[in-house]
């Protein structure tokens, strides 16, 4: 069985604290240590049968999911790049074709990155007993027990009959779109109906004939993407071209609706797709007052609130069916049974061009990270951090000019034909256009301050000339 883990999405109706370029599947949302793909990696690899996972994401992530899987031990497959999103059908084919590079006809299992479940062993076990359907070539998705009527999730219809006697499970009648409350309620009394989960398991090559005979063109692209992909250091970077082609569709509209081989297995684990806050209220620990508080928090005469700061004390006085999270640079406030709507303002931020929708004032690079500390009309100021060994690009700013101050580790910096190391409290300035780089020879991390000087400050200012980590944008 091999994974396929779907980690791609922006992660909008958890905005302020998921942004584009560091969206919620690579944060630790759930109150653990490990992030959301660190929780579904770890999760699907307990099962002995279970292969390296390949992962399918987009440039941005590339190097925050490298070493997220690193950070627990695990070495995938693949991390697979698509320079453009096409929906699940066109990557539940990327993840079929290379797992049939392994050889003989496994199993896919198709997961989105950033999923919870409750009851892991109850999802385990599901999983296993599923695999019964993919050798008679089912197409099998997962569809979750509904313990309530929700309006936010699609749903499957499961048809009387059955496809064998190997496990639980259903022919499929059809998928439905997410229903109004009185037609939730409905289909929850029914006992027909299942939340789609959006988890897929098949053989490789059941689905991928499947999809050539309802989109045989997505099948075409999604080939010629593989076979013209490269190898970029850790990374499978697909074709551009071919897969730029490729028709955008979900496995859903594409072959789930379409085929005669759909199967639903209930699947009762606890789940949920924390799509939102009140998803995240749902699933995390209440005191008393059914509150959740997350971080710094002081509530009085309050209930049923979402509380979450990040930077600062947040109090709350006389509140009911509330949620305020707070981050560094952006805070929302919201009744709890309105917080879906937060992807309006994400889409208002996207559309003004402000830096609150794409990234946080800290911001992850493959050597270290940079957080902004201070800012004005022709200065910005920013703490940044070097991991031991790590190397920046060899560059140069038009617009810029910039001060460093070393405030821990050691560096050593490339500026013009000069190379200097520099320790604690020691200094330099780099001048504009001056070729440049910074390295970090030692065994801690580097830290240092960088005032930036100029008439333009932007993250696109720069121009490399040598890069370790093959960017091929200038703000990555």
């Amino acid at each position: 069985m091999i994974p396929v883990i779907l980690a791609g999405g922006t992660g909008s109706r958890l905005w302020p604290l998921s942004r584009k370029n560091f969206p919620k599947q690579l944060m630790p949302v759930l109150g653990s240590e490990y992030s959301l793909l660190q929780e579904t990696v770890r999760r699907v690899m307990r099962l002995p049968e279970m292969g390296r996972p390949v992962v399918v994401t987009n440039e941005k992530y590339r190097f925050i999911i490298a070493s997220q899987l690193q950070a627990i031990g695990v070495e995938p497959e693949s991390i697979v790049l698509e320079p453009v999103g096409r929906s699940t059908a066109p990557a539940a084919a990327i993840g079929s074709l290379l797992a049939l590079q392994s050889g003989g006809n496994p199993d896919v299992l198709l997961l989105p990155a950033d999923h919870y479940v409750q009851n892991v062993e109850s999802f385990l076990a599901c999983l296993s007993m599923a695999s019964g359907f993919t050798e008679n070539s089912g197409l099998v998705t997962f569809g979750i027990v509904p313990d309530k009527p929700e309006t936010g999730y699609g749903y499957i219809k499961r048809d009387a009959g059955v496809p064998d006697s190997s496990g639980e499970g259903f022919f499929i009648d059809s998928f439905v779109e997410k229903p109004d409350l009185a037609r939730a309620e409905e289909y929850v009394a029914s006992g027909n109906y299942y939340w789609n989960s959006g988890m897929f398991l098949f053989k490789a090559e059941t689905y991928l004939k499947e999809l050539d005979k309802f989109e045989p063109e997505m099948v075409r692209c999604c080939k010629g993407a593989i076979d013209k992909a490269h190898e970029d250091l850790d990374f499978l970077r697909l074709d551009k071209d071919s897969f730029a082609r490729c028709p955008e569709d979900s496995i859903d509209y594409a072959v789930m609706e379409k085929t005669s081989k759909g199967i639903v297995v209930p699947l009762d684990c606890g789940w949920s797709d924390v799509g939102s806050w009140s998803s995240l209220y749902e699933v995390r620990d209440k005191d008393e007052s059914s509150n959740v508080s997350i971080g710094d928090v002081m509530l009085e005469d309050s209930t049923n609130c979402y509380m979450h700061s990040s930077e600062r004390l947040v109090a709350g006085v006389g509140l009911d069916n509330i949620a305020v999270v707070e981050s560094k640079d952006a805070v929302l406030v919201s009744r709890l049974d309105k917080v879906q709507d937060v992807k309006k303002i994400f889409s208002r931020l996207k559309k003004d061009g402000r830096n609150e929708y794409e990234s946080h004032t800290k911001v992850y690079r493959p050597w270290g990270n940079y957080e902004s500390i201070g800012k004005g009309d022709r200065y910005q100021v920013k703490r940044i951090i070097v991991f031991p060994g790590q190397t920046l690009s060899l560059q140069k700013h038009y617009h810029r000019a910039e001060h460093w101050v070393v405030v821990k580790g050691t560096a050593v910096v490339t500026r013009d034909d000069e190379e200097m190391v520099l320790t604690e409290d020691q200094s330099t300035y780099i001048p504009l256009c001056s070729v440049h780089r910074l390295h970090n020879p030692g065994k801690v991390d580097l830290e240092l301050i960088e005032v930036q000087t100029g008439s333009y400050l932007g993250e696109d200012d720069i121009e490399r000339m040598e890069d370790l980590y093959g960017r091929m944008y200038q703000d990555s």
